[in-house]
C-alpha cells in the first residue's frame, strides 16, 4: 500500500516562523500519544480510537515538515550544521514512531485480523487507556483537573483531549473539562472503572482476556508484548540520554534495540509455527504487521540517540524541548536518609504515593538496571532515571533529597 492510499491528499505546508523548541515539544508529545492511542486501538479492537491515529499522523507529517524547514534556515555555517544534524535526527525519528503507529491502526481500521489471545495479553501489558466523552451531567464537567484532582484521588491522569477538531496534547492543572471533551485517560484498570463512568455516564466494561489454545501462538503473543514494552523503554531511554547528554544510557537504548531486532525473528518463527494449528492462519496477518511496527519504533529510538552516541553534542533546543514535554524524564540521586532510601520498587513502580515510574537505575558500583520489570529497593547513591508528570517529578525529588 501507497503511504498516502486510503488517508486524505496530504495538505500543502508552506514556511511559517515557528520555534523549533515548540515544534519539537510538540512532536514527542505526540508520538507518545501515539503509541498509546495505537496499542489501544488494537486492545479494544476501536476503529474510533484508530482514526485519531491516523488524524494525529496526518498533524505529525506537518510538524515534521515545518521542523524540517525551520532547521535548514538555522543553518548558516558548517558548525551549525554539524550541531543541527542529530536534530534532524530527532524529528526523523518522531515522524517514524507516527508512522508506526499508524500502521499498527491500521490492523483494525483494514481489518487485517488480530487472534483474540493478543488483546488478552495486551490488556496486561499494556496500562488501561480508554477513550471517554464528557457527559453535559458529569460532576467534571466546567471543573478544572486540578480541582478534580484524579491522579492524586485515583492514579488516573487526562493524557490528551481533543475538542472538536483542536488537540490539547498537554492538558495542565488549569485545564477546563467541556462538554462533549474527547477524553483519553490513562491509569490502573481499577481507577479507570471508577472515574469513566463519572465522566461519561455510561458503564466501565473491561475486556475479558482470552488464553492463546496454540502453544506457539502464545510464544509469539508473550514475544510482541515485550517487544512493545522494550520499544518504549528505548524511546523514554533515547529521551533521557538526550535530556542528560548521557552516553551510558543512549548504548542501553543500543542494547534495547538489538534484543528487539532478536525478538522479532523469534516471533515470526513462532507465529509461522502457529499457522500450521490454526484454524484461520489469515487471523495471524496482524501479528505480523504489530512486530514490524513494533520493531521500527526501537529503531526509532535509536536515531534520537545519534548526536549523543556519535558525540556531536546535544543542541540545547533538544534539550529545552524535552524538559518541556507533557511527561518529562527526571534524573534523582537518593541521599543518605531520604524518604527514598530503603523504598522498594516493584515492576517498575516505587512504593509511594507519587505517580512516576522508574525507568532505570544506576548504582556506582553494579551500573544500570534497565527495563520495565525492576524489582529492587532503592538505596543511598543510586541515581534513578524516572518519568512522570512535573508535579510528579517535583514531588519525587523531594522524597530523594
Amino acid at each position: 500500500m501507497g503511504r498516502f492510499e486510503g488517508r486524505e491528499p496530504p495538505q500543502k505546508v508552506t514556511y511559517e516562523p515557528a520555534s523549533v523548541k515548540d515544534l519539537l515539544v510538540e512532536m514527542k508529545d505526540t508520538a507518545e500519544l501515539l503509541i498509546d492511542l495505537s496499542y489501544s486501538a488494537v486492545l479494544h479492537g476501536s476503529p474510533t480510537v484508530a482514526q485519531e491515529v491516523i488524524e494525529l499522523e496526518n498533524r505529525m507529517d506537518v510538524l515534521q515538515m515545518r521542523a524540517r524547514m525551520s532547521l535548514m534556515l538555522a543553518a548558516r555555517n558548517p558548525d551549525e550544521a554539524e550541531r543541527l544534524a542529530p536534530v534532524l535526527g530527532v524529528v526523523a525519528a518522531a515522524d517514524k514512531v507516527s508512522d508506526a503507529a499508524g500502521d499498527i491502526a491500521k490492523i483494525v481500521l483494514e481489518e487485517i485480523g488480530l487472534p483474540d489471545a493478543m488483546r488478552g495479553a495486551l490488556s496486561e501489558g499494556v496500562e488501561t487507556l480508554v477513550r471517554a466523552t464528557v457527559s453535559a451531567d458529569s460532576e467534571y464537567t466546567g471543573r478544572t483537573l486540578t480541582g478534580i484532582d484524579l491522579e492524586s484521588e485515583t492514579g488516573v491522569r487526562v493524557i490528551a483531549i481533543r475538542r472538536d477538531d483542536d488537540w490539547i496534547l498537554n492538558p495542565g492543572p488549569n485545564t477546563r473539562l467541556q462538554t462533549d471533551d474527547v477524553t483519553l485517560l490513562r491509569g490502573p484498570e481499577g481507577g479507570v472503572a471508577d472515574v469513566y463512568p463519572t465522566l461519561t455516564g455510561e458503564p466501565f466494561e473491561p475486556d475479558e482476556p482470552v488464553e492463546p489454545a496454540i502453544d506457539d501462538l502464545e510464544r509469539a503473543v508473550e514475544s510482541i508484548v515485550l517487544m512493545k514494552n522494550l520499544s518504549e523503554l528505548a524511546v523514554d531511554l533515547a529521551y533521557g540520554s538526550v535530556l542528560f547528554d548521557n552516553e551510558e544510557l543512549a548504548e542501553e537504548v543500543t542494547n534495547l534495540e538489538v534484543e528487539v531486532d532478536a525478538l522479532q525473528s523469534r516471533f515470526e518463527a513462532w507465529t509461522l509455527r502457529a499457522a500450521r494449528e490454526a484454524d484461520d492462519p489469515v487471523a495471524l496477518r496482524g501479528l505480523i504487521h504489530l512486530g514490524v511496527a513494533t520493531e521500527e519504533i526501537s529503531d526509532a529510538a535509536l536515531e534520537i540517540t545519534e548526536g549523543v552516541i556519535r558525540d556531536i553534542g546535544v543542541h540545547p533546543v533538544v534539550e529545552m524541548a524535552v524538559q518541556e514535554s507533557d511527561e518529562i524524564i527526571t534524573r534523582t540521586t537518593v541521599r543518605k536518609g531520604s524518604a527514598l532510601d530503603g523504598t522498594d520498587v516493584v515492576a517498575g513502580v516505587p512504593a509511594t504515593d507519587i505517580a512516576t515510574s522508574v525507568l532505570a537505575v544506576r548504582r556506582p558500583e553494579e551500573g544500570w538496571l534497565v527495563g520495565p520489570d525492576i524489582d529492587t529497593t532503592l538505596r543511598a547513591g543510586d541515581v534513578i532515571i524516572s518519568k512522570g508528570t512535573r508535579t510528579s517529578a517535583e514531588e519525587f525529588d523531594e522524597l530523594a533529597s
